[in-house]
């Protein structure tokens, strides 16, 4: 018995840091540190219950809810991409987006693996 009350204590307090919380995208506006995943994770579910293809437009970020479409713009060359937020991240202190493969490839980080961005969420 005890076990299962140290269980459920465990999963509450790790339930209680988990942040699900969205926010209202309408004139999101960040600059951060942006990552990708690719392989690794390719085929694997995402927070939004669809399947994560690295080849697709997409990325992860904490708080703006899923769909939203935002504008990313690596701030050492310019080059931007839009991704549609399909999952949750990134896990990784510092970092404020992780984007696909694809995208990071059309933002010049795949040598790199990380770049100072912004983005910009759209209004549809």
């Amino acid at each position: 018995m005890k076990r299962l009350l140290g269980a459920c204590a465990l999963l509450s307090l790790l339930a209680g840091c988990a942040s699900t919380d969205t926010i209202d995208p309408h004139g999101y506006d960040q600059t951060g540190v942006a990552s990708y995943y690719g392989a690794k994770h390719h085929g694997k579910r995402t927070a939004s219950g669809e399947a994560f293809n690295q080849n697709s437009l997409t990325a992860a970020h904490r708080q703006l809810p899923f769909g939203t479409r935002v504008k990313v713009t690596n701030l050492k060359n310019d080059e931007s991409v839009v991704v549609r937020i399909n999952d949750r991240g990134p896990h990784t202190r510092g970092r404020l987006i992780d984007v696909s493969r694809a995208a990071a490839e059309q933002l010049g980080m795949l040598r790199s693996g990380t770049a100072r961005v912004r983005i910009q969420a759209l209004d549809d």
